[in-house]
This record gives C-alpha cells, structure tokens and sequence, in this order.
C-alpha cells in the first residue's frame, strides 16, 4: 500500500466505516441504455452504468490522469471514456485501453493503468457495489450480493428509501430499537402511545448478528392482527440483523408470507440512506396502499432523526440501556470485535454467548 493509500485507508478508518461487504449503490430501472450515473458509498465516489450486454459495473468517479470525474465521460456500451483528454477505459475491468496522445516514441504501458473498479451484481431491484478498503486487492473469492428471501414464484414487491442527516451508527441503532414505535410511529392503523405494555422476546447469536427468534408479534400492532383473521392461523415473525448493516424480517401466518430487508446505507460519515425492499403475497394487500404506509413509517424516522441531528451537533455524552438498548450493544460489539478480528486474523469474538430473553415496555 503506497503512503496515498495508506493516508486515505486512514481518514476512512476513522470515519467509522465497515469494508469488505456489499453495499447497495442505486436501483436497477436508475441504469439505462448509455446512461453514467453517479452514487456515493462510503464517501468513495462511484460512476455506475451498464454494458450493451446488460451488465452493470462500477468504477471510482476520477480519472487516474487528472482526477475529473469519469461520470462527465461517455459510455460507447463497452469502454467510458474522459471527457478532459479522452483516456479509455474498459467498463467491467477498469483497465486503461486507450491514451489518444500518446505518440509512436512513448513507452509508456497503457494496460498497466487502471480507473478504480468495485464488483458489482443486481439483486431485488438494486445495484450492489463491494467496497473493499482501500489500497487493499480484492479477496480471490467473494460472497454473492444480499438476496431478499422469497416463499414462492408469485409475489407483489416494492422499494422505498429515505436519507437520513446521520452516520451510521445512529442509522442503525434507530433502525433496530424496540422502544420508539409507540412514540415515533403513533398511527390509528400501528400504534398507539397507550397501547405501550411489557414484552419479552428471545434473542440468539448468528454469524455476524443476531436474531430476534420466531415469536407472535405484539397484540398492539394492527395489520399482524388483520392478517391472523383472514388465515385463521398464528403469526409467527422473524427478525435477524446481521453486519454490515442488514435488518430483515420475515412474518408468516398459513401459506401467507410477508419479507422485508431494511440496509441503512453509508454515504458520508454525515449522511446515510435507508433502503427498504419487500415482497409479500397477502392478495389483499396492494403495492400501492403498502406504499402510502410505508412512506408515512419512513418519513416519521427521517423526521426523527433529522431532529436528532441538531442535538448531536453539540457532541452530547449519550447512554444505553438494558434491555431495549441490548441490541445497540451488540452491534458496537459486533462490529468492534470484526475489526479486530480482521486486524489480528483471530476468529471473531461473538459478544452473545448464547440465546437471551430481553425485555421491555412498547
């Protein structure tokens, strides 16, 4: 690793960010025809787009010439080309193919250059980008993208997301509290303020997360209780969180199933993004009506943490709690210990040593 990367590898570090994992980058429909888009994952600039084959790709936005972004280039459906002095690079490899002002006395190696280049693969709906750390070579082998779990062949599904003005520690751990739902998501059709009763669920360790084991959902929310009266039969839920930043959640009642996956998505150490993906087959639930309620659900913990931000802003001291805080514990821990592991090569250190009932009032 040369002393720029190593710089860089730094001031990422400190950033508080997770490497070696996938990360959502755009949605799918976002990448057409010729079109370069740009996104941003752990403030590493990307240029994505798609291959006239139909394959999509990434590369970091900068030209390795002069460091303007790619994304002001062209794509020829194979080769993106910079806008400033015409270098050619090949979009699923990144590797230099062309320097137009090079002349017949230049011994310069052209295949020996190449623009920034991330693994990239489509799932549900969304382009996928690995974010190995910099200045690092990629693994021999990789894992494949996240895929949301689906019961069958014929199923409605939908996407939505919202940015939130947080780093993402605070994204996750607001994503994942059991507490706030009858503050933040008070609603004739969820919950109510008055509804807030005592729970105990069962918690177990798996690989790098944890789950909230099968359990009845709470008597307290509406739409677990409407579909136990259309089947007749129990709902059972399922909530897993697994690093880097992955909450999914799976509910069944009968041969009637609802999946969803929530990832809160690194943009900068100021901003992450929520990106929700479900699928379902409840024949009496439209995308569209899913669609009003989830943007309210959304907009509820955007606004929340919006009005979060402006406390942080002073650098408050903060505290968690037992038990409605446990989960937020583990995922420091989770994630601290990865760190270590990866520093050391010692296997990583689980903080569950084993199934654990927590317990708290919503």
């Amino acid at each position: 690793m040369d002393a720029e990367a190593a710089q860089e590898a730094a001031a990422q570090a400190d950033a508080g960010f997770l490497w070696d994992f996938w990360y959502p980058a755009a949605r799918s429909t976002e990448i057409r025809g010729q079109k370069l888009v740009t996104a941003m994952l752990l403030e590493v600039p990307l240029v994505l787009g798609r291959t006239s084959e139909g394959k999509v790709f990434a590369m970091r936005d900068s030209c390795p010439h002069r460091g303007i972004p790619l994304s002001y280039g062209r794509l020829d459906g194979k080769v993106v080309e910079c806008c400033y002095h015409g270098w050619r690079f090949d979009a699923c490899s990144g590797q230099c193919v062309e320097i137009p002002s090079l002349s017949s006395q230049d011994k310069l190696k052209v295949e020996r250059i190449f623009a920034g280049h991330y693994p990239c693969e489509e799932r549900d709906g969304y382009v996928w980008v690995y974010m190995n750390s910099p200045g690092t070579r990629l693994p021999e082998t990789i894992p494949a993208a996240p895929a949301l779990a689906v019961f069958g062949d014929k199923y409605k599904v939908t996407h939505l997301s919202c940015e939130l003005p947080s780093h993402i520690d605070h994204g996750i751990i607001g994503l994942m509290d059991p507490a706030h739902g009858p503050f933040v998501h008070q609603s004739w059709f969820w919950r109510k303020r008055g509804s807030i009763h005592e729970k105990a669920k069962q918690f177990e360790p798996i690989p790098n997360g944890f789950r909230m084991s099968p359990h009845s959902p709470s008597t307290n929310s509406a739409p677990y209780q409407l579909l136990k009266k259309i089947t007749g039969e129990p709902v059972t839920t399922t909530i897993d969180f697994v690093l880097p930043n992955i909450r999914t959640e799976i509910d069944q009642s009968g041969k009637m199933w609802f999946s969803s996956r929530a990832t809160v998505t690194p943009v900068r150490r100021d901003i992450c993004r929520i990106d929700f993906v479900a699928a379902w087959n409840l024949f009496f639930l439209p995308v569209w009506i899913f669609r009003i309620f989830g943007k309210i659900f959304l907009r509820q913990d955007q606004e929340t943490m919006i009005q979060q931000a402006e406390g942080l802003k002073h650098n408050p001291r903060l505290m968690l709690i037992d038990d409605a805080d446990r989960p937020a514990k583990w995922y420091f821990a989770l994630k601290a210990n990865l760190i270590e592991s990866r520093r050391t090569g010692a296997p990583m250190v689980h903080p569950m040593d084993g199934p654990v009932t927590l317990r708290w009032r919503s």
